[in-house]
């Protein structure tokens, strides 16, 4: 296998693991009030997280910027929370569809935070001086799209299916991913160490 396929498989199971749930629980908050008609802002914001992540890897590849595991532990349920916070008071209301300005901020700075917890496993695994880890980071980079992309569509077609055959209202189906999500990250706050010290 090429040096390609394994850094872009990395990326693939960067997100589409188990381990990686925080980052579905992400995805699912974004895409819960869009549908498959809303592509365009949906590949926008999951291209927005890929650039935050990179960019946060590049910066730590290069000693730029670190940060302690504990503040990425505690601000990634966070950025999950204010997403699913915002999906609550947006539901149903017509200026969620006018703007992806603030999602897309939120989506940026998850990806950023994200970024900087997943740079030192991606600095072992990509060995040699920080030059040789750009064409990686790369390929790395891709892949995490392409499981984006991949989650978005299990999800978007999740919502059609739920929608469409179960007569739930597109509010409703907002209201419970959104409680959904809640109920798991709330907890991920609550316990972690910030808060506990």
């Amino acid at each position: 296998m090429s040096d390609f396929w394994i850094y872009f498989n990395h990326g693939l199971k960067h997100i589409l693991s188990f381990s990686a749930y925080d980052h579905v629980l992400f995805l699912l908050a974004l895409v819960a009030s869009y549908e498959f008609k809303d592509w365009k802002r949906l590949l926008i914001l999951v291209t927005t997280f890929t650039l935050g992540h990179t960019l946060a890897l590049f910066l730590s590849v290069f000693n730029i910027i670190t940060v302690k595991s504990e503040w990425v532990a505690f601000l990634i349920p966070i950025t999950i929370l204010i997403v699913a916070v915002y999906n609550i008071v947006a539901a149903g209301k017509s200026f969620k569809k006018n703007t992806i300005t603030f999602i897309a901020l939120v989506t940026a700075f998850f990806g950023i935070i994200h970024g900087l917890g997943f740079s030192s496993y991606f600095n072992t695994f990509v060995s040699g001086k920080p030059s040789d880890k750009l064409a990686p980071l790369l390929e790395f980079a891709l892949g995490i799209e392409a499981a984006q992309i991949i989650v978005i569509i299990l999800a978007l077609l999740l919502a059609y299916v739920v929608q469409t055959l179960l007569k739930f209202s597109k509010r409703d189906w907002i209201l419970i991913v959104s409680a959904f999500i809640l109920g798991v990250v709330v907890p991920m706050i609550v316990h972690n160490k910030i808060l506990s010290n």
